[in-house]
């Protein structure tokens, strides 16, 4: 309750003013002329003047308002280190106990962390807290309780306070003195050529108590270099000085790589000693061999084929003279170029990405011991395709060559000849050369094939049958390379529509991909994606059976995930991806890697507790910094302007705000004892003249 004098002009200030003007001249002509009751003329005057000024005694009702306090909670992923969610756990229970038992205080708390599970901008604090004081009155605000590890990315930098005079205590979480080590990449290409070499940075941090610089500490660590899951390199590197990598891409698609830095003596955490990119692979041009045999009416389907795609260079020979032919037509009438054999097979062979063979007839053109060129060719990793025609069921035919060591099928010597429309086998609905091309149920069939070349499948995958289910597209890997056989020339049927036609040309630019070893076309594939907090685990196997994989987190926990079959051989299952950092998925063969968040981002830069970042809000403000380690403090109400910390305690503003409820008001000079003494006042004057 309060109480005063108000004033309520009865007429605006400049007009009393001028009429308290008019009397004090009237007054001062009297006072010239010696005229007595001026004294009491003046008393009237001066009751009239203030009467106009209407003073009013005003009683004020008023309900006294409780403060507001704001507990503000890091939930950020660099909370997780170590005992700190504990800390603020605990710190929290009794800072709501401490505080339930002041009567004039409410209490607000929030949580608050990084953008999402990766921490992409590191921790947002400071935005929640704003947030949280927006709607308090200036004079309610006693002041702010943050409980974090003091890795904060939004701290205001201004020397004064954005929240007035109200003190911001920081309520540190970990242990003082903390170190920790990590490996940053400095540099990557986005991406590079496949065959050549690409060059990345990187350096190794060693972070000790505060005060020293990253690269202070000296000494070496450990690291380990990791392609697509596979040990590439392990050596050891100077901490602190930036390291140059250099790899060579071996596919097109993604490559990850993948640098982990061994463990620091007493370290804090180990969720920043691995870092990974993926360098995506691109081929400069594929480089295609075709040399066609025996000519055929389908024999420009593979060059037309070839030459409208922009990214092949393509060399093409087709053999129309054999050696052995002897007609007695003179050279200079030959407008042949000469087969370059041994440019071909042995200088230049594994400049080649692909090599085709469309009907090629076993005329002693090529050596024997070119045949083997091949062959080891194709084993270190090169691509080889046979389109089969009549005379691979004759004794000219590639199987009696050294390729019979790699051709995944053989044939047995008749060459069948019926109407027949090609079919994807069962293994061939799960392989993605295949599994997209297939006509849907009630779909218009493919058109009809008249050849087959009957054989036997030594080894790979068959993927289209023919008559009674013989093999009539097999794939196989051999060594490093991969094969790709066709028991048929007669896929050119397809090209000019014949039946109805086929998918001739996106199947054979699937069958081309997948020879060159493009990552969306690998029939045995592991994938990991994180998405929304997410990580969405895919695999792709020609075997049917239940597939399960193990998910190493960030933080090194291991869990089984079982997958669920679905079409085209591919089989998914998902699991929350809460924690920021390098997933690794593995199944036992392959590798997979998904990134939750910025590999480097803020929130893992250092995972040290630390007060900088806040202390020159925590000082502006007047507040006071202390670690949850020596436990938490006493709270106290302080008045403005007094220490809000002290010794083992930190104090929260007791304003004493109140809210008016009711105003009582009563006129000092109401109008009849105005009256009343200016008339007593003029009569004394009067009374005074007249002696």
């Amino acid at each position: 309750m309060s109480a005063g004098i108000a004033w309520a002009p009865l007429l605006p200030w400049p007009l009393i003013a001028a009429l308290g003007g008019v009397g004090a001249v009237l007054l001062a002509v009297g006072a010239l002329r010696r005229g007595r009751g001026l004294f009491w003329r003046l008393t009237a005057l001066a009751i009239l003047v203030l009467a106009l000024f209407n003073p009013r005694w005003i009683h004020q009702k008023t309900d006294p308002q409780k403060d507001v306090a704001v507990i503000l909670a890091d939930t950020s992923p660099s909370q997780g280190v170590g005992q700190r969610r504990a800390q603020t756990a605990t710190a929290l229970e009794e800072l709501k106990a401490a505080l339930a038992g002041i009567a004039d205080l409410d209490v607000r708390i929030v949580e608050a962390g990084g953008d999402g599970p990766g921490g992409g901008d590191g921790t947002r604090l400071f935005e929640a807290l704003e947030s949280a004081v927006a709607d308090i009155p200036a004079g309610r605000f006693a002041g702010a309780l943050v409980v974090t590890d003091g890795q904060v990315h939004d701290a205001p930098k201004a020397k004064a306070s954005p929240f007035g005079p109200a003190p911001v205590h920081l309520l540190l979480t970990g242990q003082p003195g903390e170190r920790d080590r990590r490996i940053v990449i400095d540099q990557v290409p986005g991406y590079g050529l496949v065959g050549k070499e690409i060059t990345l940075s990187y350096r190794v941090e060693d972070r000790e108590a505060e005060g020293r610089e990253p690269a202070a500490t000296g000494g070496t660590a450990p690291i380990t270099v990791r392609v697509d899951g596979r040990v590439a390199a392990r050596e050891t590197v100077p901490v602190g000085a930036r390291q140059p990598l250099t790899l060579t891409l071996e596919h097109a698609g993604p490559t990850v790589i993948e640098l982990e830095a061994g463990p620091l003596a007493d370290e804090l955490s180990t969720v920043n000693n691995r870092a990974a990119v993926a360098v995506n692979g691109v081929r400069d041009r594929l480089r295609v061999l075709l040399v066609s045999g025996q000519p055929h009416p389908g024999e420009r389907t593979w060059r037309n084929l070839l030459k409208s795609d922009p990214a092949v260079d393509l060399v093409h020979f087709t053999i129309l003279r054999p050696p052995e032919k002897d007609d007695f037509t003179p050279l200079r009438e030959l407008a042949l170029i000469a087969f370059p054999v041994q440019e071909l097979f042995e200088v230049r062979l594994r400049e080649f990405d692909l090599i085709v063979f469309d009907r090629y007839l076993v005329r002693h053109i090529l050596p024997p011991a070119y045949f083997q060129n091949i062959v080891n060719y194709v084993r270190d990793g090169g691509a080889l395709l046979v389109a089969s025609g009549p005379e691979f069921a004759g004794p000219q035919s590639l199987g009696e060559t050294a390729l019979a060591d790699i051709l995944p099928a053989q044939a047995s010597g008749r060459v069948l000849v019926a109407p027949y429309r090609p079919a994807v086998t069962e293994v061939g609905r799960r392989h993605p050369v295949t599994s997209a091309i297939e006509p849907a149920a009630g779909a218009r069939p493919w058109g009809r094939w008249f050849r087959q070349i009957e054989g036997t499948q030594q080894s790979g995958t068959p993927l289209l049958a023919g008559p009674d289910g013989l093999p009539l597209l097999v794939l196989d890997h051999a060594g490093e390379g991969r094969i790709a056989q066709f028991m048929t020339d007669h896929t050119w049927l397809w090209a000019r529509g014949y039946d109805g036609g086929g998918p001739h040309a996106e199947l054979l630019r699937r069958l081309a991909h997948w020879l060159m070893k493009e990552p969306e076309l690998e029939e045995e594939a592991l994938t990991a994606e994180a998405r929304s907090g997410t990580l969405t685990v895919e695999r792709r196997s020609l075997d049917p059976k239940p597939a399960t994989v193990s998910v190493t987190t960030p933080s090194g926990a291991v869990s089984t995930l079982t997958l669920t079959p679905q079409q085209d051989g591919r089989a998914a299952a998902t699991l929350p991806a809460d924690e920021p950092g390098l997933y690794r998925t593995e199944d036992g063969v392959r590798t997979a890697f998904a990134a939750v968040g910025a590999l480097n981002a803020p929130e893992l830069a250092d995972l040290r507790a630390t007060p900088e970042p806040l202390r020159p809000l925590v000082e502006a403000s007047g507040g006071a910094i202390r670690w949850l380690a020596d436990g938490v403090p006493a709270i106290r109400r302080t008045l403005p302007e007094r220490a809000a910390a002290g010794r083992g305690w930190v104090g929260l503003t007791q304003n004493g705000a109140a809210v008016v409820v009711g105003i009582n008001q009563v006129a000092l000079l109401p109008w009849w004892l105005t009256l009343t003494l200016a008339l007593g006042a003029l009569a004394a004057a009067w009374w005074r003249e007249g002696r």
